[in-house]
């Protein structure tokens, strides 16, 4: 009896079963319905491809590390502090980083290929390099007056001076923003352009021997863009064109700073570097190389140069300064050979040659001094000979360049906040070692200037 009951279902349970079973029904009833509409869940539609087609940004070339000694912990290795063992591994990790430090800094000797030192940028192509049609061309005289807006409106030739007006309205380049023109990985030190007219070159020479070349003819892909109409697929890769970067390309030509180059004006394709690793390299565009002009024979020597020039009447004397005081000559016919002449005691900063007289020289040192200098009269036994010394001129505080013109007119730059400009007439005709009266040296023109330039700016 007792499992007779147990089998039997009670009028509760019997209408609980079927509102179960109605509700599954009505729930099945529902879901074929919604499928039939095209409302149910079905399989994942696969996605389109786009119709319009993004660039692939170049892949950023990786710089490899140099790999400097790693610091242990004495620690871990069961050293004491203070201990005998702790001192002798404190003196070699020290001279492990100094001698570390000594070879990143040690100059490079012997050619270098363009495409070796490569630092960042596109692949060098000394076959389909932008410099190529220079090289091809040679470089146009660029020797022409300056002139201001008075020398406009004075102009009576209509042609000449819509042209001045034309040159008097351009404008700052706008191809790409400054912060994307990172030319060179490091502070600049020195800056300029190729002498070429037909496109604007901008080399740059930074702390660390690094050397940029930026072609300033090309456009940011956005700066186009706001000149035509877009289409509705542009405005898709509006937002990734926008962060294009220019074409920069670099080399790694020294060990340490760039302080100064100069374009030689006999070849377009020869470029000359001065650095503070006591070396002068010839860089060929043509060639693609790099090769050692002058060094100091005994590679420990430290010897920084400051400024390098090249004789405008001849294809084969260099002159340089260096941080000691000294000024250099070298003939590049003849690797090896150099005159060297001790002018001031202090750093010189800054040289020039005179263009029409080459054998003058205006010097600016640490000492406060501009100097005029005449190759031509020697004095002073044979190794240790100096030229005469025609007349000087001294500032309140150190002078940091002196940069002549065809005129024979010195500029110079100091920190005194003041821009110099000395006025020296008919030098072609002065006698050899002729001697300047104090007036004589006196600046013809004093323009104020702010020359504290701040922590970023090389002066």
């Amino acid at each position: 009896m007792a499992k007779k009951a147990a089998n039997e279902i009670s009028d509760y349970e019997r209408q609980r079963l079927a509102n179960i079973a109605q509700r599954d029904k009505l729930l099945k009833q529902l879901a074929l319905d919604a499928s039939s509409a095209g409302l149910g869940p079905g399989q994942k539609p696969k996605p389109t491809k786009p119709t319009t087609t993004h660039r692939k940004k170049p892949a950023v070339k990786k710089v490899k590390e140099e790999v400097v000694p790693r610091r242990t912990s004495s620690r871990i290795a069961g050293i004491e502090a203070d201990s005998e063992v702790a001192k002798r591994k404190a003196e070699d990790e020290y001279v492990a980083v100094q001698e570390a430090a000594r070879v990143k800094r040690q100059r490079i000797s012997g050619p270098l290929e363009l495409s070796e030192v490569q630092v960042a940028g596109k692949s060098w192509d000394k076959d389909a390099n932008f410099l190529q049609s220079i090289v091809d061309e040679g470089v146009k005289s660029t020797k022409e007056r300056t002139f201001g807006e008075q020398e406009v409106k004075k102009t009576t030739d209509k042609e000449l001076r819509a042209l001045r007006e034309k040159m008097s309205a351009l404008e700052l380049y706008d191809g790409f923003e400054p912060n994307r023109i990172k030319i060179t990985p490091e502070r600049i030190y020195s800056l300029g352009f190729h002498p070429a007219i037909e496109k604007p070159l901008v080399f740059a020479g930074d702390k660390l021997g690094n050397l940029g070349l930026f072609d300033a003819s090309q456009q940011s892909p956005a700066s186009v863009k706001h000149a035509t109409v877009k289409t509705e697929d542009q405005d898709e890769e509006e937002a990734e064109e926008d962060d294009s970067n220019p074409n920069i390309t670099s080399f790694h030509l020294h060990t340490r700073t760039i302080s100064s180059f100069q374009f030689s004006p006999h070849n377009p394709s020869h470029l000359y570097t001065s650095s503070y690793d006591s070396s002068l390299r010839l860089l060929d565009l043509t060639k693609s190389s790099s090769t050692e002009i002058y060094a100091p024979k005994d590679t420990s020597l430290d010897e920084p140069i400051s400024g390098v020039e090249m004789s405008p009447q001849s294809p084969y004397l260099l002159y340089f300064s260096r941080l000691d005081g000294h000024v250099g000559r070298t003939d590049t016919r003849t690797p090896g050979t150099v005159d060297i002449f001790q002018l001031s005691e202090k750093k010189i900063g800054g040289f020039s040659l005179n263009p029409s007289c080459p054998h003058f020289i205006a010097t600016a040192s640490l000492d406060r001094t501009m100097r005029i200098w005449d190759l031509r009269k020697m004095s002073g036994k044979k190794g240790a000979q100096l030229p005469a010394l025609c007349g000087e001129h001294e500032s309140r505080l150190s002078v940091s360049h002196a940069a002549f013109n065809s005129a024979g007119q010195v500029a110079t730059a100091s920190y005194d906040d003041t821009v110099k400009i000395h006025t020296f007439e008919g030098m072609s005709g002065w006698s050899a070692g002729v001697d300047l009266t104090e007036k004589e040296m006196a600046p013809s023109a004093i323009v104020r200037h702010n020359n504290q330039t701040g922590r970023w700016v090389t002066m």
